[in-house]
C-alpha cells in the first residue's frame, strides 16, 4: 500500500524541547493501514513504512495518535534539515507499508 498526500507539519506538545515533527495522514488512509494491521503490531502499534518527503526518503513507523483519530509520521531533524522545512510547512509525503 502507498499513501500519497499533502500535510502540514506539527510539533508533538508533550515535548516541545524535544522537537518531535510530525505529519497526520488522511483519515482514509488510516482506517486503511488500520484493517491491513491487524494482528500483532510493534511496540505502541507502530507500523513500518518508508517514507519519502522531497528527496529524502527513509525508513521509519507511522504510529495511531488517538487524539487525532488517525496514524502520523514522524519527520526526523535530518529531513527537515535537508528539505529547509518547519513547523507549520506543508509538505507533500509518500508513505509506503513495508511488510515485517
Amino acid at each position: 500500500m502507498v499513501v500519497v498526500f499533502d500535510a502540514e507539519l506539527w510539533m508533538w506538545d508533550a515535548r516541545r524541547a524535544a522537537s518531535w515533527t510530525f505529519v497526520s495522514l488522511p483519515a482514509e488512509a488510516s482506517d486503511e493501514i488500520r484493517d491491513l494491521a491487524g494482528g500483532p503490531r510493534r511496540g505502541f502499534g507502530a507500523v513500518r513504512v518508508r517514507a519519502t518527503v522531497g528527496d529524502s526518503t527513509w525508513t521509519t513507523s507511522v504510529f495511531p495518535d488517538s487524539a487525532r483519530g488517525c496514524y502520523v509520521l514522524p519527520v526526523k531533524r535530518a529531513v527537515r534539515q535537508a528539505e529547509a522545512l518547519d513547523a507549520g510547512d506543508v509538505v507533500a509525503v509518500r508513505v509506503e507499508l513495508l511488510h515485517s
